[in-house]
């Protein structure tokens, strides 16, 4: 009995050693320069400076019939501009207008 449990910790110890000699690869998945949903979403700050992130964000929230509300901008290389897509406020006639163009 004792070879067994002796033979069963001798594999764990060799399967976790070979895991932790692997490293992680946090960076091959690329990153998209604008993703978001129905509550909101962020926009990379180098896509910020070649379009227009404020329209980019009301279109965006436009598909879902709410309106865009900004939160925080990392003004620097790798940094995102974060907004939320709020409902229409009271006493608003019409769903947001989207630009189509």
């Amino acid at each position: 009995m004792r070879i067994i449990a002796a033979a069963g910790l001798l594999a764990s110890l060799v399967v976790s050693g070979m895991m932790a000699s692997q490293s992680a690869r946090a960076d091959i998945l690329p990153v998209p320069p604008f993703k978001g949903n129905d509550t909101g979403g962020i926009i990379a700050y180098s896509m910020a400076t070649q379009t227009d992130a404020r329209q980019v964000a009301v279109d965006h929230c436009a598909r879902y019939g709410k309106v865009v509300k900004f939160l925080a901008v990392q003004a620097y290389e790798g940094g995102y501009i974060s907004f939320s897509c709020r409902w229409v406020p009271y006493g608003a006639a019409e769903r947001p207008i989207r630009t189509l163009y």
